[in-house]
């Protein structure tokens, strides 16, 4: 849900519904099997509430298709690095991009500090306030609505 906050409110209200339109859509197909092709047939680190890609010694590798969410990406691996310092496990991550674009880096090296932690639940509050509202923000058109799976959801097109 961090990684939908920095995307977008709407879909975030949504996706915490239970409304996910994304299931069987070709790009979230494609990202698997890109995740398969990197990781092999190993699982996911589960923690029930969260899962990680995978845990190479100190480092969380987060995978990721393309850098077209790099902020949302990137605080979604934060909030891992927050949650699992809460129990007691310090780590620092690695956002990998599996299909950069031009310019876009391949590997993000992220760290979590006493800064971001105090940012992170300020985020979290507000993720709190979005999806526990009894209606949806209202959808605000960008050129990621393009691709997005709620598009004829949020503008019936």
């Amino acid at each position: 849900m961090v990684n939908y906050y920095f995307y977008c409110p709407t879909k975030l209200w949504l996706f915490s519904h239970n409304l996910d339109f994304e299931r069987g859509k070709e790009e979230v197909q494609l990202g698997k099997i890109l995740h398969l092709l990197r990781l092999g047939e190993e699982e996911e680190v589960d923690f029930t509430t969260f899962k990680l890609d995978k845990v190479e010694g100190d480092l969380v590798l987060e995978l990721k298709k393309s850098g077209a969410n790099l902020e949302g990406a990137r605080w979604q691996l934060l909030y891992y690095l927050f949650r699992l310092k809460k129990m007691g496990i310090e780590k620092r991550g690695v956002l990998e991009i599996l299909e950069p674009r031009h310019r876009e880096p391949s590997r993000v090296e992220v760290e979590l500090t006493p800064q971001l932690e105090r940012e992170m639940e300020k985020i979290l509050k507000k993720i709190e306030e979005i999806i526990s509202s009894p209606t949806p923000p209202i959808p605000q058109k960008s050129k990621k609505c393009r691709k997005c799976a709620y598009l004829e959801y949020c503008f019936g097109v």
